[in-house]
């Protein structure tokens, strides 16, 4: 007999010994044949006992044995932001969504509470905070992953690896509809559903004995793995090795923890627990609608409030929401209302401290008449919520096609030649200083950071000497901003989200498009002429330089602030500060 074998007939008889050979027989999906075996031989072996009305009792060496196949703690990985079911994660982490009345990591708590698995950690990141009552609720730990918005699960689970042992692994966004737990597991298991045509799910194949034998995103008509995970203490002493492997290897940010299963699943043995219709997983809002007809009616979302307010309709009219790319100052996403569709703005953290949503609100005012920018449909120049239409066969400018960026820059010097006045400039040597004064740490993680804002410093003597007017400038005129559109047969080019926009020299427009686009010097001569109908004079060339130099530091010490707020731009964050030196340099070469 196997062990398994064993522990799936004891575990049943510790909670009822009045089961029947059947009953235990269904239970653990064995052969009546075969439970009758198990039970013999738990009795010779001093398992189980009978007792005068012929119930089989576990004994203590039953419960000795069993003490090895023991669950010791779950840990829950709840640090994600879940972005497919925006915009109620705006507000609440997705674990923490009600479903039928209950949020979702509360009814996984409970569950394994009447298991008798109090021991349960979660590991929490986005909205930390919100998790913090269930310790005193049901007396769990919480674990920190400072790393939740820069790497994928596998993070979360490392943060939590000494835990591993005999453990159950979930995820905080899955309902179980019965307890899929136990006090004793047998082997180590992912839950499995089945999935009628394609998936992008990832999808499993098994032998006859249910051991997963290969896993692969995507598939048709096919067992996933959706919802826990069980890992018994050997499978987890390997685990931890695999697991610290990959973390500290390079360019496994986006990995999820199940990519080092995948990777080693020939020394992982592990067996699928198939869950169909038990296990579920809800990817947005209209799964949750389907499921729980309360959110036809209301999200108790203040986002989705407004919007039904805006529109004058029921929340269940707005549809297809859909998250957009998160950009580097708001969050955004789709939805159609009276088949039309719109993107529905959101600040991102700390924005209030960044923006002036009044001065946003009287630029929109001086241009929306001049088929400049997008058409707002709904601005709140308080809380900074902007409805626009969302415009079909549109695309933004790329800035590696001459083209593009031709149409672009002539797009540019137009606006410019507008000369529109608004009664708030951007003084961008005042924003450096702003943007530092709000870092968490006196210091930048740059250490010549010092010597490099001085040199930038210099550049306004220059900047100052060169005659210039003032006029409306975009600020932020990156090629993400100017978007080619058609309106029948006719094209347009837009340049959208002028939240930065103010009064200043219209050539900084010029170095915003430069940095943002990455270029090195031959690519921003060309940028610059492309703007200049007849030939760029020399001073101004210096002067662009310059202001790409200072642009540079500006935006490096915005992305610094973002940092202390768990929010990374990677490469971008880096190359601002590189043009912050590399084009004082330049500028020196020139001037």
């Amino acid at each position: 007999m196997k062990s398994e074998h064993f522990v799936l007939i004891l575990r049943q008889l510790d909670t009822n010994p009045a089961a029947t050979q059947r009953q235990l027989a269904e239970g653990a999906g064995l052969s009546l044949g075969l439970v009758n075996g198990i039970i013999k031989e738990s009795l010779s072996l001093g398992y189980l006992e009978q007792n005068s009305e012929r119930k089989l009792l576990l004994t203590e060496a039953g419960r000795k044995y069993l003490d090895e196949f023991k669950v010791k703690n779950a840990i829950i990985l709840a640090a994600g932001f879940g972005s497919r079911c925006i915009p109620l994660t705006y507000e609440t982490p997705k674990g923490l969504l009600s479903v039928c009345g209950k949020p979702m990591i509360e009814r996984q708590i409970e569950q394994l509470n009447e298991k008798g698995i109090t021991d349960i950690i979660i590991v929490v990141g986005y909205m930390k905070e919100h998790f913090d009552y269930l310790i005193d609720k049901y007396g769990v730990k919480l674990v920190y992953n400072a790393e939740y918005a820069v790497k994928n699960n596998i993070a979360s689970l490392y943060c939590a690896i000494s835990s591993l042992d005999n453990t159950y692994v979930l995820n905080s966004d899955n309902r179980m509809e019965e307890n899929i737990f136990n006090t004793y597991e047998p082997h180590s298991w992912f839950s499995c559903i089945y999935i009628d045509g394609p998936t992008n799910e990832w999808c499993v194949t098994n032998s006859q004995k249910d051991k997963i034998k290969s896993i692969s995103i995507g598939g048709q008509d096919s067992y996933a793995i959706v919802g826990p995970a069980y890992f018994s203490k050997s499978f987890s002493a390997k685990f931890k090795e695999y697991i610290s492997d990959c973390y500290n290897r390079p360019g496994t940010n986006d990995y999820y923890w199940e990519n080092v299963l995948i990777e080693q699943l020939d020394s992982l043995p592990i067996y699928m627990n198939k869950q169909t219709g038990n296990v579920r997983e809800f990817e947005n809002l209209e799964e949750l609608r389907q499921f729980d007809p309360s959110y036809k009616i209301n999200s108790n979302n203040k986002i989705m409030a407004l919007i039904s307010k805006v529109y004058h309709v029921p929340e269940l009219e707005i549809k297809d929401i859909q998250p957009i790319k998160v950009g580097m100052t708001n969050r955004s996403f789709l939805f159609s209302h009276d088949n039309r569709r719109y993107i529905m703005r959101i600040p991102g953290e700390g924005t209030d401290k960044l923006i002036d949503r009044k001065n946003e609100h009287t630029v929109y005012q001086a241009i929306e008449h001049l088929n400049l920018c997008d058409e707002v449909k709904y601005s709140d120049p308080e809380a900074g919520y902007k409805i626009t239409v969302f415009w079909d066969n549109s695309r933004v400018c790329d800035p590696l096609d001459m083209s593009d960026v031709k149409e672009c820059m002539k797009k540019l010097r137009e606006f410019h030649e507008m000369k529109l006045q608004v009664p708030h400039k951007f003084d961008v040597f005042e924003r450096i200083n702003f943007y530092e004064s709000m870092w968490l740490e006196a210091d930048s993680c740059f250490r010549d950071y010092k010597e490099t804002k001085a040199n930038v410093m210099k550049l306004q003597d220059y900047i100052n000497s060169v005659p210039k007017e003032l006029v409306l400038a975009h600020i932020d005129a990156v090629p993400d901003n100017f978007i080619f559109i058609k309106k029948g047969d006719e094209s347009q080019l837009r340049l959208i989200d002028w939240e930065y926009a103010g009064m200043q020299d219209p050539h900084i427009d010029i170095a915003m498009f430069a940095v943002y686009s990455l270029y090195g010097e031959e690519q921003v001569n060309m940028l610059i002429d492309c703007y200049f109908i007849h030939k760029c004079p020399h001073n101004i060339r210096v002067k662009i330089y310059a202001y790409i130099a200072v642009c540079g530091l500006l935006w490096s010490n915005w992305c610094e602030y973002k940092r202390h707020l768990g929010v990374e731009f990677g490469e971008y964050a880096l190359k601002q500060y590189r043009y912050a030196k590399d084009f004082y340099r330049i500028f020196n070469e020139n001037v």
